[in-house]
């Protein structure tokens, strides 16, 4: 039996990329959530009016990663710090957040914050819990960006491998064989 996590950490085809590369994790998908429009295209999305964050949903196997370890990989892969932005993506459609599917997941959101603000003293999360809304898929060119386009994309080169190789230091456990 999957379970699926929904989380906001900047660009999607960065996050989506680094948990394609996590054991137990059997799809990613990008797409759009916490905002107030309906159906909402990137371009919509990128101007920053909608509310809605860039996120993935990720399916994964409770068997083989845990909900917490999947929490912990999302927040040990991007910068939880930053309010509204990640590197040169600012805006709140870059916001760290978890949008928690029930009242368990909300639990392990809250556990796996102060986790990561215990393991780094002096710094302090800024990820947000937020409600969940309606779940809108990203459009299918964004969909398994960094497998295609994505190694053409300056930006996606100067972005995706640094993430990339921050999952393979500091989960190397839950890594995929390459």
């Amino acid at each position: 039996m999957s379970e699926t996590a929904i989380v906001a950490g900047g660009c999607f085809w960065c996050t989506e990329a680094v948990f394609r590369d996590v054991i137990g994790v059997s799809q990613v998908e990008s797409g759009y959530t916490g905002g107030t429009v309906s159906d909402p295209t990137y371009k919509q999305v990128c101007s920053g009016d909608t509310g809605h964050a860039e996120a993935i949903r990720v399916t994964f196997d409770p068997a083989t990663i845990s909900l917490a370890e999947i929490y912990d990989v999302f927040l040990g892969t991007h910068d939880p710090t930053q309010l509204n932005r990640q590197g040169n993506d600012v805006g709140t459609q870059y916001r760290s957040a978890i949008f928690p599917l029930n009242d368990e997941q909300k639990t392990e959101a809250e556990a796996a914050i102060a986790r990561w603000n215990d393991d780094h003293p002096g710094q302090q999360a800024v990820t947000t819990i937020e409600p969940l809304g309606p779940w809108y898929p990203a459009e299918d060119y964004h969909r398994e960006y960094w497998e295609g386009e994505g190694q053409r994309n300056p930006y996606c080169l100067a972005v995706i491998p640094p993430k990339l190789l921050k999952l393979r230091k500091s989960f190397a456990n839950r890594v995929k064989a390459s």
